[in-house]
């Protein structure tokens, strides 16, 4: 159940949740078209593919080939469904496909799988090629006064119009015919988007009474995965008690000890030491109140992410820039996941990136909640490095989610996560 945004946010400064702009809308529209574009050009490779197995086991040559193909097919249809995960509810794998040829042939799943590929290499390649052609032609339209005079009379000539342009009025004309196209992209591809992916998922879901075996499987991971991180969180809370305050403390019951016996001999050298001890008890208690906020930051749960996380940005040494988009908050585990690969991120960019800038954008999508944090540093971030990269994925993936860091050599470098957050 969502939590009520907090009265207080209002007022924040540096970090906005502001609801999704038109544009916002249509470029995420248009992302997610070329995504499905991308699959279904795939698709229709593999159908061509698809289609002359068939006919060969026809003839009784290609049988041998029928279950490569078929793992072939499950492999696209899988990456379809990774990416409608990345705008909407997960769609789980149903796993390899079933050993044997007559046991692969009638499995609903494959059938589904097959259904699918047919059904995206053709309707799908043609909406989601119309849905990405609405704003090519409309640059092309509205920019043609500009570029028409570096054109060859030939080619000038040669236009796709039904009416002459070699004129100021037809130029204009064609300038208003690209303001259609961009009406027309912005009233449409939400509306393509949208369809494609509600076809998708209708025929990539798991068929009623499908075997959850796999679910179970991955449940029980992040179940793993979920006491590794407390296991984690115990290690740290501990490490930083004994490292930090505890060593404090007894340093303080020392000075104590020497002051009490000096009070007596030189009240000077007792003064001495007892300002000391009260120094090293200041710092004790300063430290307990990093471990402390190091659990729950008393502002993510007082007011909310977005303020949270603008703190964090101001205490980062590289320059940051922060966007939080959230109509409503997240339940309060979620925020303290997102909240850690946050802070957890910045350190790493502040320690090894060497990077000048920094940028932190939240925004929920769904039943997700999106993270990225992107830097301009030298790349090259490695999970088996020790950079903290580990201990950020088994944070997420405690929590049902996932994490993907890109990271080339010579940068920049994107840590994205995604949460499940309701619906």
């Amino acid at each position: 159940m969502p939590i009520p945004p907090s009265p207080g946010r209002a007022r924040a400064t540096g970090v906005r949740p502001a609801p999704d702009s038109v544009a916002r809308r249509t470029l995420a529209a248009l992302e997610r078209l070329g995504g499905a574009l991308g699959t279904a050009l795939l698709a229709l490779l593999l159908l061509v593919g698809v289609a002359a197995v068939a006919a060969a086991s026809l003839a009784g040559v290609g049988l041998l080939l029928v279950p490569a193909t078929l793992r072939a097919v499950r492999a696209l249809a899988d990456r379809e469904r990774a990416r409608l995960g990345r705008w909407g509810a997960e769609l789980p794998s149903p796993g390899p496909v079933p050993d044997g040829l007559r046991t692969a042939l009638t499995d609903r799943t494959v059938l589904r799988d097959v259904g699918w590929l047919a059904a995206h290499a053709t309707a799908g390649f043609a909406v989601s090629l119309l849905g990405i052609c609405l704003p090519i032609y409309a640059v092309r339209d509205v920019t043609y006064p500009l570029w028409r005079s570096l054109l060859p009379a030939d080619l000038a000539d040669d236009r796709p119009w039904w009416w002459a342009v070699d004129t100021g009025a037809g130029q204009l004309a064609v300038a208003l015919l690209g303001l259609g196209w961009a009406a027309l992209t912005v009233g449409l591809a939400p509306v393509l988007a949208r369809a494609l992916d509600a076809a998708a998922r209708r025929l990539l879901a798991p068929p009623p009474g499908a075997d959850l075996s796999l679910r179970v499987a991955q449940l029980t991971t992040s179940r793993a995965a979920a006491l590794d991180a407390h296991v984690a969180e115990l290690r740290r809370i501990e490490r930083s008690l004994h490292d930090g305050a505890q060593n404090r403390l007894v340093a303080v019951t020392v000075l104590l000890g020497a002051a009490r016996r000096s009070l007596v001999r030189d009240p000077a050298a007792g003064e001495e030491l007892l300002a000391r001890a009260q120094d090293a008890a200041e710092l004790a208690l300063a430290e307990l109140r990093g471990v402390v906020r190091g659990i729950l930051p008393p502002v993510l749960a007082d007011r909310g992410l977005a303020e949270a996380l603008d703190g964090l940005a101001a205490g980062c040494p590289v320059p940051c820039s922060v966007a939080v988009h959230l109509p409503v908050r997240c339940p309060a585990s979620v925020e303290a996941t997102a909240y850690f690969v946050v802070a957890e991120a910045l350190t790493n960019v502040a320690r090894h990136s060497g990077a000048r800038n920094a940028a932190v954008d939240v925004r929920r999508e769904g039943a997700r909640l999106r993270v990225r944090i992107s830097d301009d540093g030298r790349g090259g971030a490695d999970e088996r490095s020790g950079s903290g990269l580990a201990g950020i994925r088994s944070r997420v993936e405690a929590h049902d989610g996932t994490l993907q860091v890109t990271s080339p050599a010579g940068g920049p470098t994107v840590v994205e996560a995604e949460l499940p957050c309701g619906s």
